[in-house]
């Protein structure tokens, strides 16, 4: 086994704060409960709930005391969007270059929210997924994730739930795929595997078999939208480059059967440093393998990027293809 643990960027303010003020007056609703911690499964909240805050706002508190409810609710919204904001203030993340952003149609998650009800995604996957690298737990991607999908849909009920356990793949994940994803009945598997396999020296093609398998079970349940995440472009995973390759192909493939999205992280990292000039260490921390805040953010804005601009081609009525996934492979 590897001694390297597993692993795995939000947008700017993505309404005008105007548009916020108008919806958190008008319609709130209490805000998704979480805490993060890399060592087990657990909701994400980037802005910390208040419960009895928004329940006065339709139990008939004096108008000056929902006001000042409001401006602080407000208030949290932007202080959320500035840590967004303050991250890439000199270093902006900006979309792969000649890359496809395409995202495969994600109806579960559109309906739910244009249903007004919660929605909840679970982040699976092992350390990268857990924020290993990150300079605190608000800066893992799945609470940079939460963050940016509260900012584009401040009224929503929106939980993401990490599950990433660090040392895990396909095999160990497996184990734990029914209680981690399956029971907790999402609307939104984002599925981070694959880089501990190429760390270990294990054959894809198993890897690819398990992931399959995996995804099969989720489908089963007609639940939820899937996203597969494929390995980091990074010093660690590039000395393995020929297995790293054949793991990114193959995750490749088993989305396009099984007809889910994928993100290709490799590319979309190896864009970083190739096209954008930007060094490794500008993203990757000194293990050579984990993604440090900047590039936990700039990856949760670009797959938070898609998901947004997914749900609104569905609420739009555009007819898009299930088949049709993320960032296809290079």
């Amino acid at each position: 086994m590897s001694s390297f643990r597993p692993f795995g960027l939000s947008i700017w303010l993505a309404a005008p704060a105007a548009a916020a003020l108008l919806m958190l007056t008008s319609f709130v609703q209490t805000p998704a409960h979480a805490q993060a911690t890399p060592a087990s499964p657990q909701a994400t909240n980037p802005t910390p709930p208040l419960p009895s805050e928004m329940t006065v706002a339709v139990t008939g508190q004096p108008a000056s005391e929902q006001r000042g409810l409001t401006s602080r609710a407000i208030d949290k919204v932007k202080q959320v969007a500035k840590s967004a904001g303050d991250i890439f203030s000199r270093v902006p993340c900006l979309s792969p270059k000649g890359v496809s952003k395409t995202m495969g149609s994600l109806p579960h998650v559109a309906n739910k929210l244009i249903a007004g009800k919660p929605v909840v995604i679970v982040a699976f996957g092992s350390s990268s997924t857990a924020g290993y690298g990150a300079s605190s737990p608000d800066f893992n991607y799945p609470n940079r994730l939460a963050a940016q999908l509260r900012r584009q849909y401040p009224t929503a009920d929106i939980t993401v739930v990490n599950a990433g356990v660090g040392g895990e793949d396909a095999p160990e994940m497996m184990k734990r795929l029914q209680k981690a994803v399956i029971d907790v009945h999402p609307d939104m598997v984002i599925w981070q595997v694959g880089t501990n396999a190429v760390l270990r020296n294990l054959d894809p093609g198993d890897t690819a078999k398990i992931v399959e398998e995996g995804i099969s079970r989720i489908q089963a349940s007609d639940e939820a939208d899937i996203v597969l995440v494929d390995p980091q472009y990074s010093p660690a995973v590039n000395k393995r480059a020929e297995s790293a390759g054949k793991m990114v192909k193959l995750l490749g493939k088993v989305a396009e059967l099984r007809h889910v999205g994928i993100f290709p992280r490799f590319e979309v990292m190896r864009d970083w440093h190739e096209k954008q000039a930007l060094p490794v260490e500008s993203f990757v921390i000194a293990d050579g393998l984990h993604m440090n805040d900047w590039g936990y953010a700039c990856f949760a804005q670009l797959l938070g990027d898609d998901i947004i601009r997914s749900v609104g081609q569905i609420k739009l009525g555009v007819n898009v293809p299930a088949d049709v996934r993320t960032y296809r492979p290079m």
